[in-house]
């Protein structure tokens, strides 16, 4: 559900989201599919440079924004994923944050920030926007454990 409010939101403000895809999951007639969608196939073995190969992605399109979960996954992970932050600052980058709210019913994106090299004080940032946002599966959504034990 979470992708498609996404996409429908992405739609009704025209903003071109393009997501990563593991690329084992890219076969008939699903990569079509993915392609038709959005979808940028990452290959994740070991020894490649993911965050090299995504950052790269911005030289290959005029204009790109590309959404990456920071859990990296559909379920509960007690920390986040740090590639989304280094992706964008390899790339240069700004990191567009955006939710959805499934307690208020609101879809929305912060303002666009570049990151400042201090990791820490820019996922206090990050944390500090998402604090008051409610997933529709609050379970699952670590920040809250997260932000607690970093105040």
């Amino acid at each position: 559900m979470d992708y498609f409010m996404g996409q429908l939101y992405a739609w009704i403000t025209k903003v071109p989201v393009r997501f990563l895809i593991k690329k084992e999951l890219y076969f008939w007639p699903l990569g079509p599919i993915f392609n038709k969608l959005g979808g940028v196939p990452v290959d994740r073995k070991k020894g490649r440079n993911t965050v090299d190969l995504v950052a790269g992605l911005f030289n290959d399109y005029e204009r790109i924004y590309i959404a990456v979960t920071p859990e990296g996954t559909r379920k509960y992970v007690k920390d986040w994923k740090k590639g989304f932050y280094f992706i964008a600052q390899k790339a240069n980058v700004p990191i567009l944050l955006s939710f959805i709210d499934y307690k208020k019913k609101v879809v929305g994106m912060g303002k666009p920030f570049k990151t400042s090299g201090d990791f820490e004080a820019d996922m206090k940032r990050i944390k500090d926007f998402y604090k008051d946002k409610i997933a529709r599966h609050p379970e699952k959504f670590s920040l809250s454990e997260q932000y607690r034990n970093n105040e």
